[in-house]
């Protein structure tokens, strides 16, 4: 089976991803070594050098941590796997200032015997080390057996904390005692919701049924220490917060730093999800945040999935965790100065509900409207599917929440509200509903019509065409769009001429769904559906199959 990355030879991915990361930056990174495998910044004389190392497969961890401010020195392995002595200790010779050198890595068996083994070898050499481990992932082990743990995410703050502090001169056993400190006072737990998937190996690293996620995943590929069903933003923060807390004790007047990390393939957003939860609860033990770090800053190649590292602090950490750092990959936090509120506070002026025209009678708009809201979101599945072929999947949502929304705001309005008035109401509450191009677009038309209603008559059928017919020649001025561009247009016009020629409904179901399926054949020329080319003859242009729904619902609804 091919495997869906953009890899050449599986063997040589790694190698190929180093050079390909050092010729990119040139001045930020060297090779120390013949085999290409250890990689150091540019050494400070006098400066103590901070040497990481581990498996491929992490960035922006452990090369993405060298830099100014940060560790001097990297070792890499192959993907999940350690370094070599030879390599680790290349590294040590080419970070050291000439004051020792620290390790500072996360605690796995192979590295932790690889750093040794390159002690021995730099001690021969002259080179004093110490080392510092990383072991914040409490659901790797218990309390009682935390020198056993993993480290994961939180290892990125000690970095900042231990390179903050070689900047400022601080010896080698300084150095390593206030990393020492950073890495005693973090915690990390994390989950995932779908394994990664290893170059050599070409499977997933474990297997998840529908539905499922896991807690307490690490950066390895490993599986976590339970399998439960897929919960929200804020369930999944609760359960990671609860374990952090558990150790960290949390009360008030506790000030913290937050990492909530991406494991490779979890958008941003839901990232800010974890992190506003997570917020609130530290908020509600009385604690303040100081620091935080929100993206993909320890990942595990493709994995989904994310992590929550909390590191108590004190004065010289946070002071240390303020201090300048840069790499082409670290990207620094924020300091936070006011502590958060416990609930956001939004000033609310009295709304004064505008008077709106009224007329002697009901606008048939108001029913055809309503029927709009009450029958087309039974095609939102339909209309995200054909979305998702030819643009971003949103147009079933689209539709729905806006005709939805133009049924709310219709409620509110006098029940003869001019025909003028409710088709500006509409057409704001359905561009509002889910912004979109769509919704803009279709808004701005029916704003657009809503200028050339004559509110002093009952609107007919020929009036009704009109306003369609005025809705279409705004979208054309707005958009751009032209007749035999695959857009709503090509079908919004011609079944206007069949309404002038008195079709029934009948005729002009039929008739649309003719229509929709003759113009599945042309190319699309507008849009983000114009991006696929000639992947989009055969396809059915969702914004004309929303239309035609809608005209049907319309002429049977008889507004006229």
């Amino acid at each position: 089976m091919a495997l869906r990355k953009i890899i050449n030879d599986p063997n040589e991915f790694v190698d190929e991803v180093l050079d390909g990361i050092v010729s990119a930056h040139p001045d930020a990174y060297r090779f120390a070594s013949a085999d290409k495998r250890a990689v150091v910044a540019p050494a400070t004389p006098g400066r103590v050098g901070i040497v990481t190392g581990g498996g491929s497969g992490h960035l922006p961890l452990f090369l993405g941590y060298v830099g100014s401010g940060l560790a001097t020195g990297v070792a890499v392995g192959n993907v999940f796997s350690s370094p070599s002595p030879a390599q680790i200790f290349a590294a040590t010779k080419a970070a050291d200032g000439g004051n020792g050198v620290l390790y500072l890595y996360g605690n796995y068996g192979g590295d932790v015997y690889n750093f040794d083994l390159a002690a021995e070898m730099a001690s021969a050499h002259g080179i004093p080390t110490r080392t510092v481990l990383g072991a914040d992932d409490v659901l790797s082990a218990p309390a009682d057996r935390a020198s056993t743990r993993r480290g994961i995410a939180g290892l990125v703050m000690v970095y900042k904390i231990a390179g903050a502090a070689a900047d400022r001169g601080y010896t080698l056993d300084e150095v390593s005692m206030i990393a020492h400190r950073a890495a005693d006072a973090v915690r990390t737990a994390g989950m995932g919701l779908a394994p990664t998937i290893l170059p050599a190996a070409g499977k997933p690293t474990f297997t998840l049924a529908e539905g499922e996620m896991e807690v307490g995943v690490g950066i390895h590929g490993e599986s976590g220490i339970a399998t439960v069903p897929i919960a929200s933003a804020d369930s999944i923060a609760g359960t990671l917060f609860e374990h952090l807390n558990a150790e960290l004790g949390l009360t008030a007047g506790s000030r913290v730093a937050v990492l909530v990390n991406g494991l490779g393939a979890t958008p941003l957003e839901e990232l800010y999800l974890l992190y506003s939860a997570i917020a609130r609860l530290a908020t509600e033990q009385g604690a303040h945040i100081a620091y935080n770090f929100i993206g993909e800053y320890a990942t595990s190649l493709e994995m989904a999935g994310a992590s929550v590292s909390i590191m108590r602090l004190d004065s010289e950490l946070e002071a240390l965790l303020n201090a300048p750092a840069q790499s082409p990959f670290y990207r620094p936090g924020t300091a936070i100065s006011q502590p958060r509120a416990a609930s956001a506070t939004v000033e609310q002026a009295a709304a004064v509900e505008a008077s709106h025209p009224t007329a002697d009678f009901e606008s048939p708009l108001r029913s055809a409207f309503l029927a709009l809201a009450e029958r087309m979101p039974a095609h939102t599945d339909e209309l995200r599917d054909l979305d998702a072929a030819l643009g971003d999947g949103d147009l079933g949502l689209t539709v729905s929440a806006g005709v939805v929304a133009m049924a709310d705001r219709i409620s509110e309005l006098p029940d003869t509200i001019t025909s003028s008035a409710l088709m500006r109401e509409a057409a704001m509450a359905f561009a509002s509903a889910n912004p979109s191009t769509f919704a803009a677009l279709v808004g701005s038309g029916m704003l657009a019509a809503s200028t050339g209603i004559d509110d002093s008559r009952p609107l007919n059928r020929q009036a009704a065409v009109a306003i369609g017919r005025a809705i279409a020649a705004a979208i054309t001025a707005k958009g751009g769009a032209e007749l035999g561009d695959k857009t709503l247009l090509d079908v919004l016009v011609p079944a206007l001429d069949e309404l002038d020629d008195g079709a029934s409904p009948v005729h002009l179901h039929a008739f649309l769904e003719r229509r929709v399926g003759e113009i599945a054949s042309w190319r699309s020329r507008r849009g983000r559906a114009a991006w696929h080319q000639e992947r989009s003859i055969g396809l059915k242009d969702p914004g004309s199959v929303a239309v035609a729904y809608a005209l049907v619902i319309l002429i049977e609804s008889d507004p006229a």
